[in-house]
């Protein structure tokens, strides 16, 4: 009896973790859109709101580093310094990974629709097999090729329907596949770097988010951007403020309920679970701007999450049986 509560409590927790992340996440695309290209905001400055995201996420770490001095029995998180040499050489690669990754998304985000952001950023899993191969020498099996050759079949259909309906943003369009290749960049980096901050996914938030702030800075200047936040005619009204701290607060929230999706599941339930909520997410936002999409729009949505998802389930069988044959090897 004892057990089967333990296993109730246990799945609500998980359904509460993976509805948490579902919420945020789509949350967090809408509330960027209305940042980076909305008519209330207006405000032609994408990296200047990603470095203010960045400042919002420092605050929080920062926050939660005073409140574990103070708590420590319930707020446990390091202390460690972001401004150290050692750190700094181990860190920096990967934060300019993610100070790109980061700000191209949320460039595809202004030129693009949120209907058409999934398959502006889909080619993530392509990239990843081929720097895989590579940087790391690590061959793929021909199921998960063929899944690739889907979903940039799936990819080149969602551009074309695009240019059909006359709604295409090239730019955008090329800020999405600049950021699926700076993710997969990250993600094979961020493999490496974890070692060296005790893989403390907190702990590399906090300087990856440090780091950016600087790295954004000259971009920012060379880009122009200043000029327009101080020529900004809304720069002093609370609600623009309100809304740049909101869109930081959902920045952090997303990368927290990421890990933590991750760790109460698998990285496999992670992708079908963000897979999924993509589907969700492009049926709200056509939804939601009253958009009128063509059936073969729809089949470029449909072939692109059906190939990921089945990506995903061969990636996970092919790990599995490479456990297994380590385990047998280390019994023998």
């Amino acid at each position: 009896m004892q057990l089967q509560e333990g296993l109730g409590s246990k799945y609500i927790y998980i359904t509460c973790v993976i509805t948490a992340y579902w919420i945020v996440s789509i949350l967090t695309v809408f509330v960027n859109k209305a940042l980076l290209s909305s008519d209330v905001v207006n405000l032609d400055a994408p990296l200047f709101v990603t470095w203010f995201q960045c400042i919002v996420s420092v605050i929080i770490c920062l926050t939660l580093r005073k409140l574990s001095q103070c708590f420590p029995k319930y707020i446990k998180v390091a202390n460690d310094s972001p401004f150290s040499i050692d750190t700094l050489k181990k860190v920096l690669p990967l934060s300019i990974l993610f100070a790109g990754m980061i700000t191209t998304n949320n460039l595809c985000l202004k030129y693009v629709d949120i209907a058409f952001y999934y398959i502006g950023r889909s080619l993530t899993t392509i990239f990843n097999v081929v720097f895989t191969y590579i940087l790391l020498g690590e061959k793929t099996s021909f199921k998960c090729v063929m899944c690739c050759a889907v979903i940039i079949g799936g990819f080149w259909l969602g551009v074309d329907q695009e240019k059909v309906a006359g709604s295409l943003s090239v730019v955008g369009t090329l800020f999405g596949v600049a950021g699926s290749l700076l993710l997969a960049l990250y993600s094979i980096r961020m493999k490496r770097t974890l070692p060296d901050v005790n893989q403390d996914v907190f702990l590399l938030s906090y300087y990856n988010n440090t780091y950016s702030i600087v790295i954004l800075i000259p971009l920012m200047l060379i880009n122009g951007e200043h000029t327009a936040v101080f020529n900004y005619e809304k720069l002093w009204h609370p609600f623009f403020w309100l809304a740049l701290t909101i869109g930081g607060l959902f920045g952090f929230a997303i990368g927290y309920f990421t890990a933590l999706q991750v760790k109460v599941t698998s990285p496999l339930t992670h992708n079908i679970s963000g897979t999924a909520k993509a589907c969700a997410q492009t049926v709200l936002a056509t939804y939601w701007f009253d958009e009128t999409k063509t059936f073969l729009w729809w089949m470029s949505n449909i072939i692109v999450l059906t190939a990921s998802a089945y990506y995903a389930r061969v990636r996970q069988l092919s790990l599995s049986k490479e456990y297994k044959q380590q385990t047998q090897q280390f019994k023998v």
